[in-house]
């Protein structure tokens, strides 16, 4: 159980997130709550902040005193927001639990961040509203997700990633693309990017480098991706209906993060039952040895 201190600590981030999804500065949120900007900024530091004042504040973001404490679960409608909640919170995360369909981002390659913003491009319709402002948007997710990657790369937390091998097929069936209706030359493209990602699951399952494991799951996988993240004592689940990589999804959808211990623990059996039952070590290998094959020119 995370102690008291800590659990003030991350209202800073949380204030910080919150006011930054609703593209507010820090001088605007002194304005209109009468708290001064300095006050603001110690807050979002991790300051300790005065109960009238997180009161004022969740009033005027319109959102729950318990949310802002982490004791409910945080609603997020954004992706950018979403993911530079993610990267919050695996900024102080010892393991990581994944359950992505095909691959999880943490663990992709160079090449699949090179693609990736094409992707995100690609999985806007044309008929979207806001344009400009997902160009906007988009280039800010891809700074955030970078950022997460990086972090994880540098920091190397233990990471347990669940691989369905049903998208992994498909994902070398269809090729790394954004929408439908792709050229025949960039389909052809896209499934040698995605040819890559296989092969650097594979290789990840046979060099086995420390603190990552793989599963390969046969079984089917709930509808939703989801994370389970720990820190010492605490645990928190994040589950996404953002997806990236093939037929992205960075527009509709609401995530959803808590440290509820119910959810916690249900989540952690689900993943404890398909790891269980999932392909590792030889038997993983030779079976991504066979897709990889099956898809190859």
């Amino acid at each position: 159980m995370a102690k008291q201190y800590e659990t003030a600590l991350d209202i800073g981030d949380r204030l910080r997130l919150v006011r930054v999804g609703k593209g507010l500065t820090p001088e605007e949120v002194a304005t209109a709550t009468g708290i001064s900007r300095a006050a603001i900024y110690r807050y979002e530091a991790g300051n300790p902040i005065r109960v009238d004042a997180l009161g004022k504040i969740a009033d005027f973001f319109d959102v729950s005193i318990a949310s802002l404490f982490g004791v409910g679960s945080e609603f997020i409608a954004s992706a950018k927001d979403f993911f530079e909640r993610m990267r919050q919170i695996e900024a102080v995360a010892d393991q990581i639990t994944a359950l992505f369909g095909p691959v999880a981002f943490l663990l992709t390659t160079d090449n699949f961040d090179r693609l990736l913003k094409q992707l995100l491009h690609e999985s806007v319709p044309e008929a979207a509203p806001n344009q400009q402002s997902l160009d906007k948007e988009i280039e800010q997710i891809l700074k955030i997700l970078y950022e997460r990657k990086s972090a994880y790369q540098y920091r190397r937390p233990n990471i347990v990633s669940l691989v369905s091998a049903a998208e992994l097929e498909q994902m070398l069936l269809t090729g790394l693309v954004g929408r439908y209706g792709l050229s025949e030359d960039i389909v052809a493209e896209r499934k040698e990017a995605a040819m890559i990602e296989a092969e650097n699951i594979l290789r990840l399952m046979t060099d086995q480098p420390m603190g990552v494991q793989i599963g390969l799951v046969e079984d089917s996988l709930p509808g939703a991706s989801f994370q389970i993240l720990k820190n010492g004592p605490s645990s928190v689940v994040a589950v996404s209906p953002f997806r990236l990589g093939l037929y992205a999804n960075i527009r509709v959808g609401v995530g959803t993060i808590t440290s509820a211990h119910e959810s916690v623990e249900l989540h952690q059996k689900v993943t404890a039952d398909l790891w269980h039952n999932s392909k590792k070590n030889v038997d993983a290998v030779e079976r991504v040895k066979q897709i990889i094959k099956q898809h190859s020119k």
